[in-house]
């Protein structure tokens, strides 16, 4: 077939937002309980509620919490985990009012706790004794420093005790299958779980309150995750010790390691409740880890070590769950969209079960990442996926090189994905070269890759951006002249500090992105409100280093167009953060646009508002690098242009 010859940036795409926004749903928490298998999708079409979705034997998936419940808590404002079933019984967290309810049947839900106060979330069941275990949050007496704890809960929401109190965290209960014991993580700023944190295991006595507590793993710098009991009481859970999160266990006091490899079982993560391996009996685990930024299923002999990775068509794994016969988890590929997936461990045979996109979409229009390494400043490599320009229909005029956005995942410490993104793909399919950069500080590549940010945020992540840049333009792939960089949440402060503290760039975008530390350190929420002490410095005693890495304080460097978006309901980074930057580029006179988003938090979940941004962005480089979209757009207002 004959392509058309025109600009990069101006390719007509079937990868529109509405295709990107239909019939889709975000997925996630999945559990089994027998053989009914329940997980939570998100639906940007009702404004991004999210409800529990039920899986019986037969087949049927059925809806259990209908509007207007929004199944979301706020415990440590990232969330995670808002609900388990017990019984057949479903106990869920309302985003609305914060109460748990509970839903018994084909009854109507209905609240057992009546304190909005109160936010719940990661939940472990004592199935022995009939009884809940929450980590709680108590906002009454300060919404800025809440008290944090773990309590315990009859089934019918009565008799509600703080079992475990004192350090500033507490996640992942986790009671024993005879019901003797409770195992929980804790760690205490200024530490993040994913730096230093430690397993605790206690008795549980008749009333359900604890004795005997003890620490078994972690601290003094190691970070311990995820963990769980097999099905006949060995307590495993995942250690970075050794630079890598690899599975161990406990025979009492006892520590020995289950499978030792170069390889990450563990994912960082600021919600709660993940789970990246299962039990399917004694001798079993079924796990996900991650290698040279992409992820492996694989099967490990617990009694040998014998890692044996499954062959699978996907290359993303999470939310990993058994019931001893089956093998659930969210699966996507480069060319799949994330979906609930069951597998038989017998024969490995994947079956799938919700596909979180209605979209029928035709592969060739596909851009499949390249999983790239470069040189970077201290004699280190640095890691990306990079996606080339992509359209069957089109080729660009002979000469031409493509204009490069650069995506900086938020994080910090988190990752980028090789998950079919079709965000993505809207613009590389439009034209655009796309890099997507695991920086100095990600996840997935050993304790000591992420150690690199340690006192280095708004360093090393701008200087491993800057040079994978420079890596794809001497190897001929981009455009120099025109560059863009974009990011949200700490994205958006990679993104805005590369603007200022580089040249590299010729326009940006800014997604709820932090140029302000020292503000964001006095106002954001106590999960975050001691992580610059790692990644900056101590403050205040470093104040001045808050000063020095913030772009509010040196916009006289910055001479490229920004466009912003904020949600003006963001408790994580506060649309004060915007705001300044804004007024400052207006007054230098340079390009800047400002889009503000009422009813949202930090990301957006409503779709007209995911449309207005992807579109909003994408006008707003076809403005300043000379293009013509071919679709017709809503126009942003783009001051001093």
């Amino acid at each position: 077939m004959n392509r058309k010859i025109a600009p990069f940036g101006s390719w007509k795409s079937p990868i529109s937002t509405d295709l990107i926004l239909q019939d889709s749903v975000a997925l996630e928490g999945v559990l089994f309980e027998g053989e009914n298998l329940y997980w939570l999708e998100a639906l940007p079409s009702e404004g991004g509620r999210s409800r529990i979705m039920k899986k019986t034997p037969t087949g049927e998936a059925v809806e259990q919490t209908p509007a207007p419940f929004n199944i979301r808590t706020r415990v440590q404002e990232y969330g995670g985990a808002p609900f388990t079933v017990n019984g057949g019984r479903i106990y869920f967290s309302n985003f609305e009012d914060n109460l748990l309810y509970m839903k018994d049947g084909r009854n109507p839900p209905y609240a057992i706790t009546d304190d909005s106060n109160l936010r719940y979330a990661d939940a472990g069941i004592d199935r022995v004794n009939e009884r809940l275990y929450w980590i709680r949050e108590d906002h009454t007496k300060s919404a800025f420093t809440p008290e944090t704890t773990i309590v315990a809960m009859n089934p019918d929401g009565s008799g509600e005790t703080v079992v475990v109190s004192g350090n500033d965290f507490y996640s992942n209960p986790r009671v024993s299958p005879d019901g003797q014991h409770l195992a929980y993580l804790t760690w205490n700023h200024p530490h993040m779980p994913w730096d230093e944190s430690e397993l605790w295991v206690a008795e549980i006595r008749d009333d359900g309150t604890l004795t005997n507590a003890s620490k078994l793993a972690g601290g003094s710098g190691v970070s311990i995750v995820q963990p769980a009991w097999s099905p006949q009481g060995t307590l495993y859970f995942l250690s970075d010790h050794s630079n890598w999160w690899n599975l161990m266990r406990c025979f009492g006091n006892r520590k020995e390691e289950v499978c030792t490899v170069k390889a990450e079982f563990g994912s960082h993560s600021s919600v709660l409740g993940k789970s990246d391996y299962c039990f399917v009996d004694e001798n079993m685990i079924i796990a996900s880890y991650s290698q040279h930024g992409m992820r492996q299923l694989a099967s490990v002999d617990v009694w040998n070590g014998r890692l044996n990775p499954i062959t699978t068509r996907f290359t993303s794994f999470s939310a990993i769950r058994s019931n001893g016969t089956e093998v659930a988890f969210i699966a996507a590929s480069p060319t799949e969209f994330p979906r609930i997936a069951v597998m038989d461990p017998k024969t490995n045979e994947i079956e799938d079960v919700r596909i979180s996109s209605g979209s029928s979409l035709d592969t060739d229009y596909l851009s499949q990442p390249e999983a790239i390494e470069f040189s970077t400043s201290n004699h280190k490599t640095a890691h990306a996926l990079y996606y080339a320009p992509n359209n069957p229909d089109f080729a660009a005029p002979p000469g031409d090189k493509p204009p490069l956005l650069v995506h900086v995942h938020g994080g910090p410490v988190g990752a980028t994905s090789s998950t079919l993104n079709l965000t993505k793909q809207y613009w590389t399919s439009r034209g655009f070269a796309l890099v997507d950069v695991n920086y100095g500080g990600s996840t997935g590549y050993g304790r000591d890759y992420r150690e690199r940010l340690r006192g280095q945020w708004g360093v090393v992540d701008v200087e491993d951006c800057a040079n994978a840049v420079r890596y794809l333009i001497d190897r001929g792939d981009v455009d120099s002249t025109r560059i863009a960089i974009s990011g949200g949440s700490a994205g958006g402060y990679t993104t805005l500090a590369s603007l200022v503290f580089t040249d590299v760039y010729h326009a940006g975008a800014s997604h709820f992105g932090l140029s302000d530390l020292e503000s964001f350190v006095k106002e954001t929420h106590k999960f975050e409100s001691h992580y610059l002490h790692g990644l900056i410095a101590p403050y205040p005693a470093q104040k001045q280093t808050f000063f020095d890495r913030s772009p509010i304080h040196f916009t006289d460097r910055l001479s490229c167009p920004v466009i912003f978006f904020q949600g003006l309901d963001d408790k994580v980074v506060p649309p004060n953060q915007a705001v300044p930057m804004v007024e400052a580029l207006r007054k230098k006179g340079v390009p800047v646009a400002y889009l503000e988003f009422e009813g949202e938090g930090h990301g957006f979940r409503k779709a007209e508002n995911i449309k207005r941004a992807i579109e909003g962005e994408f006008y707003f480089y076809s403005q300043i690098f000379g293009f013509e979209p071919a679709d017709d757009m809503e126009p942003v207002e783009i001051e001093n242009l």
